[in-house]
């Protein structure tokens, strides 16, 4: 009885109230987007950023912006911090780490790659010989594991 009561109260309320009472009530991610971006040497753009202290080197991604894809945000955050254009996108890995959800691709790029960004601090095209020290472990592994067969 109680629980259809609750149900047509639901029903009255607008798509939007319900929408915003839903969101409020679930926990709370953030989503980010990242590619191992390969030229046509087969080596690996990778990013030396600011905010990353300890690790420094990684890979070109950010967060989602409202409305985005994760493909769409892949795109726009390699060209906005390397000045690389992708394409050939194709889904690697999809991770949740505590409340961020982490979803990454591989692709291939166009372009040199310039510094575009003042969280960059460089950038480098790396063979899977020669990537640099301070890379973390699962980065590593997770580019050689893409790594084409020749």
């Amino acid at each position: 009885m109680l629980m259809d009561a609750v149900g047509k109260v639901w029903r009255m309320l607008s798509p939007r109230t319900r929408a915003r009472v839903t969101r409020s009530v679930q926990p709370k991610f953030t989503v980010s987007s990242a590619a191992i971006v390969r030229n046509d040497k087969e080596k690996v753009l990778l990013l030396d950023h600011y905010f990353r202290p300890d690790k420094g080197w990684g890979l070109p991604g950010g967060f989602l912006e409202y409305g985005e894809t994760p493909e769409q945000a892949a795109r726009r955050e390699v060209m906005e911090e390397a000045g690389v254009e992708i394409f050939d996108l194709k889904l690697l890995r999809q991770r949740t780490v505590g409340s961020h959800l982490e979803i990454s691709f591989t692709a291939k790029g166009r372009g040199q790659g310039i510094v575009g960004s003042k969280e960059i601090r460089g950038l480098g095209w790396f063979g899977v010989d020669e990537l640099p020290e301070g890379i973390s472990d699962d980065l590593r592994s997770l580019i050689v594991s893409t790594e084409p067969e020749h």
